[in-house]
C-alpha cells in the first residue's frame, strides 16, 4: 500500500500515452502522468520510481516526481495563496493546494500571510491537510537532548519571552530574547543548540554553541580567520554587532569573551581598531 502524502518507491506495471502506472499495492495502480516522467532514470516496466503520492483534484490517487515542501508528519512554513467558505489553500509545491480548514486556523490570515503548519491525513475522509494548531502534534514523547546538541530549528512564533522553535520536528523550545543577536522571522529554518533541558520538560534553546565546548570553538574560528586574512583583522570590541553576525555567525557577547581568552593566552593583541596574532 502506498503511503500517502509521502514519498514513495513504486514499481512501474503499465505504459500508456499519458504517462505510467504504478503499483500501489492495495491502492491498486497509480498513475504518474506523462509531464513527470522522470528523464534521467530509468522508467520501463519492472523499474522503481521515487515519487510522492496524493489526492489529485478528483480525489483520485496520483503520483508525482515533485517534492513538496513538506509531508504528512512535517512541519513547514507555507503562504497562503486563497480563502473562501472551505478554507484556506497553502502554496506547498504542488499543483493542487494545501487544504488548511478554518477550524484548523489559529490566528486570522490574509492571502499572501505565511503560517507554520503541521501537514496530517485526516482519518475520516483521508485527505491531506494542514493545521495550525501545533501542540497536539509535539512534545508526545520524553525529551532526550544533552545540553550542547547541535539541532534543526523551526522558528513558529514571537512570544514576550523571545521565540518559540520546534526542536528537530518533535519538542516545542525557547530562544529567549538575550539569546536572539540577529533578526529571526516565523518560519526561518535555523541551526540551534539546546541550552537547558528543565525538570517540567521545557527546553531553553541557543542560536551559538554553549559551554566551554562554544568559547574553544570559536577561539579556534577567529585563528584560523586571523591567519587567512594574513595575520590581523579590523574586528575588535568596537565592531558592530551585524558584523561580528556576518563574520563568524555568534553575538557581540560571544566574540569579546572569545578574544578575551585569546589575549589572556597571549595568542593575539588587541589594537585600537583590530585585533592581530601575537603567534
Amino acid at each position: 500500500m502506498a503511503l500517502i502524502g509521502r514519498m514513495n518507491s513504486l514499481q512501474v506495471v503499465k505504459h500508456t500515452d499519458f504517462g505510467l502506472y504504478l503499483d500501489g499495492g492495495a491502492d491498486g495502480e497509480i498513475l504518474l502522468p506523462k509531464r513527470y516522467i522522470p528523464k534521467d532514470a530509468p522508467s520501463e516496466v519492472e523499474d522503481w520510481l521515487n515519487v510522492f503520492v496524493y489526492y489529485d483534484s478528483e480525489d483520485k490517487l496520483i503520483a508525482t516526481t515533485l517534492k513538496p515542501k513538506v509531508q504528512v508528519g512535517g512541519f513547514a512554513s507555507l503562504k497562503v495563496l486563497d480563502i473562501n467558505r472551505i478554507g484556506l489553500f497553502l502554496d506547498w509545491g504542488l499543483p493542487k493546494d494545501l487544504l488548511l480548514p478554518h477550524s484548523e486556523e489559529k490566528r486570522p490570515l490574509q492571502v499572501g500571510d505565511y503560517c507554520v503548519v503541521h501537514v496530517f491525513l485526516d482519518q475520516r475522509s483521508r485527505r491531506i491537510t494542514a493545521t495550525a494548531r501545533l501542540d497536539r502534534y509535539l512534545d508526545r514523547e520524553p525529551a532526550s537532548y544533552r545540553v550542547g546538541q547541535e539541532v534543526d530549528l523551526l522558528v513558529v512564533e514571537p512570544t514576550d519571552l523571545g521565540f518559540k522553535a520546534i526542536i528537530e520536528g518533535r519538542h516545542w523550545g525557547l530562544i529567549h530574547k538575550n539569546e536572539v543577536f540577529k533578526f529571526l522571522r516565523p518560519g526561518m529554518q535555523e541551526k540551534g543548540y539546546i541550552r537547558e533541558v528543565r525538570a517540567d520538560g521545557k527546553i531553553s534553546l541557543s542560536l551559538q554553541p554553549v559551554g566551554q565546548q562554544a568559547a574553544g570553538s570559536l577561539a579556534e574560528q577567529i585563528l584560523a580567520r586571523l591567519r587567512e586574512a594574513g595575520g590581523s583583522l579590523p574586528l575588535s570590541d568596537k565592531s558592530s554587532p551585524e558584523e561580528i553576525v556576518r563574520l563568524f555567525g555568534v553575538s557581540k557577547g560571544n566574540f569579546k569573551k572569545a578574544i578575551g581568552g585569546l589575549y589572556k593566552q597571549g595568542r593575539i593583541r588587541i589594537l585600537a581598531d583590530g585585533i592581530e596574532l601575537a603567534e
